[in-house]
C-alpha cells in the first residue's frame, strides 16, 4: 500500500517533483511504470524485449528477456529512487534510479544486459568498457545494438501499413483497454488492427499516448 501511496503522489506532482520513490513495475531492461507514469532509465538502451543476441559459441540467446528479468530481480523488495531529469519527446520521464543503493543503470549496464546509450550520455561508458573487456552478457559476440534493431524494426513494418511513417498499432482488447504495440513488441505480429472498430495506426508514441492509448507490456 505504501508503495501505490508513493506513485499516486508523484502522478499528481510529476511536474514539479524531482524524485519519484516507490514500488514500480518492470516494462523491459530500461523501463519502469509508476502507475500510469512511465520512467525510462537514463543513459542506457536495453535489448528490447523481444530480441535475441549473439552467443559466443554460435547460435542466439534471449538478451532482451534477460535484460527484463534482471532489472526484476535488482528492484525485488527494495524501493526504488527516481531522480527525475527530464521528459523524452514520447512523454516519458528520464531519471536516474536506484535501488538498494545500487544504481540501476550502472549494474544494467555492468552485467551485459545494456549498452550505455552514448547518444544522450556517456555516464555509463566506464561501465561499459568494463563489461566489454570481460565479454559479459550483449559483449560475448558481436550484437545488433537496440537502436539499430528499432530501427530495423520499423522500416520492416513500415512497408505493411496503409500510411507511410505510422507502423505503430493501436489495438482494442477484449476488455476495452487500448493499447499501442511498437513494430518491436512481442505481440507486434500478431496484432491486427480493425478500423472498424476504432482500432488505429499511429505515427510516434506520443501521438498514442495523446489519444488515450497505452504501451503493450515490454512494449
Amino acid at each position: 500500500m505504501s508503495g501505490l501511496i508513493l506513485q499516486l503522489v508523484f502522478v499528481t506532482s510529476v511536474a514539479a517533483a524531482p524524485s519519484i520513490s516507490g514500488a514500480p513495475q518492470v516494462s523491459d531492461g530500461d523501463t519502469l511504470r509508476f502507475g500510469p507514469v512511465v520512467v525510462r532509465l537514463h543513459g542506457i538502451d536495453a535489448p528490447e524485449s523481444g530480441q535475441s543476441c549473439a552467443s559466443a559459441g554460435g547460435g542466439s540467446w534471449p538478451c532482451g528477456l534477460a535484460a527484463t528479468r534482471r532489472l526484476e530481480a535488482l528492484i525485488a523488495g527494495n524501493t526504488v529512487t527516481c531522480e527525475v531529469l527530464a521528459r523524452d519527446r514520447y512523454g516519458r520521464v528520464v531519471a536516474r534510479c536506484a535501488a538498494g543503493g545500487e544504481d540501476l543503470g550502472a549494474a544494467m549496464v555492468s552485467d551485459g544486459l545494456a549498452w550505455a546509450y552514448i547518444a544522450y550520455s556517456d555516464a555509463y561508458l566506464p561501465q561499459q568498457t568494463l563489461a566489454q573487456a570481460a565479454g559479459r552478457g550483449i559483449w560475448a559476440a558481436p550484437s545488433q545494438p537496440a537502436w539499430e534493431f528499432r530501427a530495423a524494426r520499423w522500416m520492416a513494418a513500415d512497408q505493411d501499413t496503409p500510411l507511410e511513417g505510422c507502423p505503430i498499432k493501436g489495438n482494442i482488447s477484449k476488455s476495452g483497454e487500448r493499447i499501442y504495440h511498437l513494430p518491436w513488441s512481442p505481440a507486434y505480429a500478431r496484432t491486427v488492427i480493425r478500423e472498424d472498430q476504432g482500432e488505429r495506426w499511429f505515427c510516434d508514441e506520443a501521438e498514442a499516448r495523446a489519444a488515450g492509448w497505452r504501451p503493450a507490456r515490454g512494449k
